[in-house]
């Protein structure tokens, strides 16, 4: 009577024990195979045993006793490896019914399974409590807040984000900009808007420094240009004029023009401030009122955001701050990157000694999980379920019994010491009622 095995495993390198939850599938076969061979072999000892004790029994009396000890050994040894057997291959490949139980029922165990995971595991109240035990606020922290962990983070956060720029094409993104653009921008009324704002500048005297900044220029550069205030002063006399009387005007043209320029920019009330501010005033109301204005804000609005140079510049801006912001997340010594980590490092510490704030993230991750298991519970049960019904019969078979078989070989060895231990009893006791 030969005992069937499953094909050899596919041979993975590792060091867990069979009964670690980690152990390969070459560890599991391993210890399979050693625990066939001792209930097997108790099997051939227990027939052993019954031939020479069946032999012997009429010359030696007591032989008996161990002849019918022996017997039900066999029976319960060979009863319960054809149990075994039975649930994961048809024993000695013969076609007896109710066999290979689980390569027939594969896909009724896949869907089994996925429903016992989905109410036994999947529960709320399961992962509720599980979720509570983590404090993962705390934890994440404390990993946080060590340089290892924020340096981690910050690498892993670089990665992402070069891959996120690299996914992205640039002509996407700047189709996006200029969408956004028009949107944003150009749909919008301007005039009104800057009319107001025009109007509180103005209020509020924030101009003056550009007029002062204007007056300064000016006088700086009609003393500067003497020679060119000159020179225009020429051009346009009437040609008549005698040279001596041009060169006397254009002198005192000059001395005005600097007197005039310099007092402006010397008297923060000289009439020409007022009517910068009256017309000013003027353009903030027009803006807001006057229909020719708000088109002609709206026609320059159109003209510059229209403009094929500022849609080339936007290409290079972004291209460019593309480049500078991975270099920067890259480049471990780049302020972005030194900043983000201490960004990193003081939130751990801060999930670590605020005890609202870290009782706050539990809370979210706890409603997370349980928003995730309660959405998606039925998903991952048919995972299991597709899963199992995708697997080849026999290979199921093998799966099962690498990860239980061994535990199952115990059957077999139990059975041969209780059939061993029944059949004496039966023996003695039949021998000593009816002798």
């Amino acid at each position: 009577m030969s005992m069937s095995t499953p094909p050899p495993p596919r041979q993975v390198p590792g060091s867990a024990g069979p009964d670690s939850p980690f152990a390969t599938e070459a560890a599991r076969a391993g210890a399979l195979r050693r625990m066939k061979r001792l209930a097997t072999g108790l099997l051939v000892l227990m027939t052993a045993v019954f031939v020479v004790a069946f032999s012997l029994q009429e010359s030696i009396p007591w032989m008996g006793y161990v002849r019918a000890a022996a017997e039900g050994g066999m029976v319960g040894a060979l009863a319960d490896w054809f149990a075994v057997t039975a649930l994961f291959r048809r024993p000695m490949g013969l076609p007896i019914p109710h066999t290979a139980i689980i390569p027939r029922k594969k896909d009724q165990i896949g869907e089994s399974l996925g429903e016992f995971v989905q109410e036994n595991f999947l529960s709320d109240a399961v992962v509720g409590r599980k979720l509570k035990d983590l404090r993962f606020a705390r934890t994440a922290g404390a990993w946080l807040a060590t340089p290892a962990g924020s340096e981690r983070v910050a690498k892993e956060a670089a990665t992402a984000v070069r891959g996120a720029l690299e996914v992205l094409d640039d002509r996407d993104v700047l189709a996006l900009l200029e969408s956004l653009a028009r949107k944003h921008m150009l749909a919008p009324e301007w005039s009104s808007t800057l009319g107001r704002i025009l109007r509180t500048v103005v209020q509020d005297g924030h101009h003056r420094q550009l007029v002062d900044l204007l007056a300064d220029r000016a006088a700086d550069w009609v003393a500067a240009n003497r020679g060119t205030v000159i020179g225009l002063v020429a051009e346009r006399s009437p040609h008549w004029v005698p040279n001596v009387v041009e060169r006397l005007l254009a002198e005192r043209i000059h001395r005005e023009l600097s007197a005039f320029v310099e007092a402006v920019r010397r008297d923060p009330h000289h009439r020409v401030r007022g009517s910068i501010d009256a017309w000013l005033q003027d353009f903030a109301r027009d803006m807001q009122s006057k229909p020719e204005t708000i088109a002609k804000v709206e026609r320059l609005k159109h003209s510059l955001l229209g403009d094929p140079q500022l849609q080339e510049l936007a290409a290079t801006g972004w291209s460019s701050m593309k480049s500078a912001l991975v270099e920067a997340v890259e480049h471990p010594e780049s302020e972005l990157r030194r900043s983000f980590v201490r960004a990193v490092a003081e939130f751990g510490l801060r999930l670590t000694a605020d005890q609202a704030l870290a009782g706050k993230v539990d809370a979210w991750i706890a409603n997370a999980g349980l928003y995730l298991v309660a959405t998606y519970r039925g998903q991952i049960a048919g995972l299991i379920q597709d899963t199992v019904s995708h697997w080849d019969g026999e290979e199921t078979s093998r799966k099962l019994e690498l990860q239980v078989g061994r535990d199952l070989q115990f059957i077999r060895i139990n059975g041969t010491v209780v059939g061993a231990l029944a059949g004496l009893a039966i023996f003695t006791a039949a021998t000593l009622l009816l002798a």
